[in-house]
């Protein structure tokens, strides 16, 4: 399951990832990964997530991101939930190439048992509709 929090800046995004975390920690009888870009959550996510930082590990583009998401998802079996803030900050903000990263970890998401949460900084209308076909939007 790929779930998406779309919004511009300053629409509170990440507040609510903070929150999905949160949750997700309390209700989890796995391991819960919260992802960003750069340190920035570490005082808001509960100590019992594991906190990472893309630029720690010099991760661009959506396939590297990729393969980051699914090394983890094969060193630890028991990953529930993966959280990733900023996610064009990532991966870029090329469309096609998302709906391509989103493909892949829907084919991911349902072979390891895991659920997806990621913030999108745009307006839902700059979407494309194929994004949907993955994804959605809470």
């Amino acid at each position: 399951m790929i779930k998406v929090i779309i919004g511009n800046k300053g629409h509170g995004k990440t507040k609510r990832l903070i929150d999905f975390v949160n949750s997700c920690v309390e209700n989890s009888d796995g391991n819960v990964v919260c992802i960003e870009n750069e340190p920035k959550l570490t005082y808001d996510v509960s100590s019992k997530a594991r906190l990472l930082e893309t630029d720690t590990y010099n991760i661009k583009g959506h396939k590297a991101f990729y393969g980051f998401i699914a090394g983890i998802c094969a060193g630890n079996y028991d990953v529930t939930d993966i959280l990733v803030d900023a996610t064009f900050k990532i991966v870029g903000r090329e469309y096609g190439e998302l709906i391509q990263f989103f493909d892949m970890l829907s084919n991911l998401g349902e072979s390891s048992d895991v659920n997806f949460y990621f913030t999108l900084s745009c307006d839902k209308e700059d979407l494309p509709v194929e994004i949907f076909d993955y994804c959605e939007e809470i």
